[in-house]
């Protein structure tokens, strides 16, 4: 299972880095939400998907789940969250004032003429 999830993580950085890499502002967007999810399911992958019981007092069971990857892609997921919302605003404003969401043309040089 973490082979496949390794293989589905170098998949979604593959992605996010040619969304990235374009020169639409909404496709860079997309591309940094790729990412981010990628780097979730390598934390989640990392800290390995073994199955047993919540790591509480009360409980007698054999194995326990580490709660720590969980809570920091808990973290992560909120930040990313807001990111993404704060750079869809910016985009947004920008795309209200200049007409284009073409990076080429959001410089200003006339190199794109």
């Amino acid at each position: 299972m973490e082979v496949m999830m390794s293989i589905v993580c170098g998949i979604l950085f593959m992605a996010a880095t040619y969304l990235m890499l374009s020169k639409s502002l909404l496709r860079i967007i997309i591309g940094t939400g790729l990412l981010s999810h990628g780097a979730h399911l390598l934390i989640l992958t990392m800290g390995g998907l073994k199955g047993g019981a919540a790591p509480l007092l009360g409980e007698k069971a054999k194995s326990y789940v580490d709660p720590l990857p969980q809570a920091l892609i808990l973290t992560a997921i909120v930040i990313s969250f807001g990111v993404t919302a704060f750079m869809l605003v910016l985009a947004y404003r920008s795309y209200q004032e200049l007409g284009t969401d073409d990076m080429d043309h959001m410089r200003g040089t006339d190199s794109h003429e």
